[in-house]
């Protein structure tokens, strides 16, 4: 028997059903990228850089990332195919605590904040097919808890908790029909993805626009400052916007290893895992090149710069086809959404399931139902999720509100882009403590490229705790509150 049949056959982790192949996995990677921020990031993005040709090298630099961390990532994926991803790599390479702190922030804000936020992005979107659900029409009016923050319930709100809720279930009925679901809606939006792009390279090309900003590719204009004296129009100034901009073209690409967390349920999850983390993260940022192309050919840069409510896609929409552009938009995102919820959901139990099993997290969390899934932690997750979704930030100055979630999800890039570069410099580590491992895919161009992603990744976050202290110092408190929860946790252990 080869060793290729001896691994499919190779019995499933812990009561696991490897049910995922190479094509499900695949769109695991792509649904939970494709999400509702390539549709929306690149208008700030042009606001810091200022010019078409440096927005195109600022999406270069986040797909240049995201594939030396996929691939190299791949390396711990084959090694490790454990359900836990990152998780299972952090406390191997270095120690339980580095894995907790990454678990812990991980359930309290990442998966859960980026589920509540991506849950409410439909439903804002859904208002504009539908203009009876608004977060400004009321269930329970805004209740202050302070000057700045109030807890509501509005008919957007109440929604995204259906959806959160639907989505759940449907997964916590077995892995088949949360592939079902996936698979559907992921194939959904990457059609509607390409045919954004196609549309904007053809009925889309304006002349105008594409004269304007390929003539001047390379000058800044309209460029907002990223600091006093700090703006795109010199060299430093320039490197600062790129670096700064990342944080939106990141958080658009990122959850691209979110596979890794169900690699229990893979099929010979040490082929098909590293081939998925390429072939995927691969898929979503040729997509993503090519929509910002797309929006170059048919809007300028001042128009992309402007978009109303930052949704670029919506403004290109509306320019191939004036008056109803918003509404099919608006229905190529709720798809996108729908997908991309549905990915983080699946995916993220996952690694609460291997946090419980290390008496980490709440034991019911541990265990698997009848259908062979984790659904208490499915459903913890899906809780704190819709608690997530309630809470809600109060500007005085406007009276506008907000969702705290926002503010979560802005501190914690910074500490995300921390646990990547720690996560890829774990290959390194076990090189060296575990050179016999077996290791059925090899980081490509290691040392090269794994030092590139840990380089790269360190300039982009100097730079956000240089130009953006606000809302990045915030996210190594939310990290650094995990360390007395796992003192906590340790202690209990022992006394049990």
């Amino acid at each position: 028997m080869s060793t290729l049949k001896k691994e499919e056959l190779e019995p499933a982790e812990g009561g696991f059903t490897r049910g995922m192949g190479l094509f499900d996995s695949v769109m695991v990677v792509v649904g939970a990228m494709i999400g509702s921020g390539i549709f929306i990031v690149s208008a700030e993005m042009a606001r810091d850089i200022g010019s078409a040709g440096w927005l195109l090298v600022a999406w270069l630099f986040t797909g240049f990332l995201t594939l030396a961390g996929a691939l190299s990532y791949a390396e711990l994926a084959a090694m490790m195919p454990k359900a836990g991803g990152m998780y299972v790599y952090l406390r191997n390479a270095f120690s339980p605590i580095a894995g907790f702190l990454y678990g812990w922030t991980f359930f309290t804000v990442i998966q859960t904040g980026s589920i509540a936020a991506v849950a409410i992005a439909f439903t804002r979107f859904s208002g504009v097919l539908f203009p009876w659900i608004s977060e400004e029409k009321y269930l329970l009016e805004p209740v202050h808890l302070s000057t700045r923050y109030a807890v509501s319930l509005s008919r957007a709100q109440l929604l995204a908790i259906g959806l959160i809720l639907i989505l759940t279930w449907a997964n916590s009925r077995g892995l088949k029909y949360g592939k079902i679901v996936q698979n559907t809606f992921t194939i959904s939006k990457t059609a509607a993805l390409i045919a954004l792009i196609l549309l904007g390279l053809t009925l889309g090309w304006n002349a105008t626009a594409v004269h304007d900003n390929f003539t001047h590719a390379w000058t800044a204009r309209g460029a907002e400052p990223i600091a006093p004296g700090v703006i795109a129009t010199s060299a430093f100034g320039l490197l600062a916007a790129v670096c700064v901009s990342q944080t939106g073209s990141l958080f658009a690409a990122d959850s691209w290893h979110d596979v890794t967390f169900i690699a229990g349920e893979v099929k010979n999850p040490r082929r098909t895992l590293p081939l998925a983390l390429a072939i995927g993260a691969g898929i979503v940022i040729g997509l993503y090149l090519l929509a910002n192309v797309a929006y170059l050919v048919t809007l300028s840069i001042s128009e992309i710069q402007h978009a109303p409510a930052d949704r670029v896609g919506t403004a290109a929409m509306q320019k191939i086809f004036p008056g109803i552009g918003a509404a099919l938009m608006a229905g190529a995102i709720m798809v996108s959404t729908v997908g991309t919820v549905n990915a983080l959901a699946l995916t993220g139990a996952r690694a609460c399931y291997a946090m419980a099993k290390d008496r980490l997290f709440f034991r019911g969390a541990g265990e698997l139902n009848a259908a062979h899934v984790p659904a208490r932690a499915l459903w913890i997750q899906g809780i704190w999720s819709i608690i997530l979704t309630l809470p809600r930030t109060f500007d005085p100055a406007t009276g506008q509100y907000g969702n705290l979630y926002n503010n979560l999800l802005d501190y914690i890039i910074s500490a995300t882009l921390i646990f990547y570069v720690m996560t890829i410099a774990g290959i390194f580590r076990l090189r060296a403590t575990r050179p016999d491992a077996d290791r059925p895919y090899r980081a490509l161009g290691y040392p090269w490229l794994p030092a590139a992603y840990i380089v790269g990744a360190s300039v982009v976050m100097i730079m956000l705790f240089a130009y953006r202290p606000t809302t990045t110092w915030p996210g190594l408190v939310i990290v650094a509150l995990g360390i007395p929860v796992y003192a906590w946790m340790k202690r209990r252990n022992k006394a049990a």
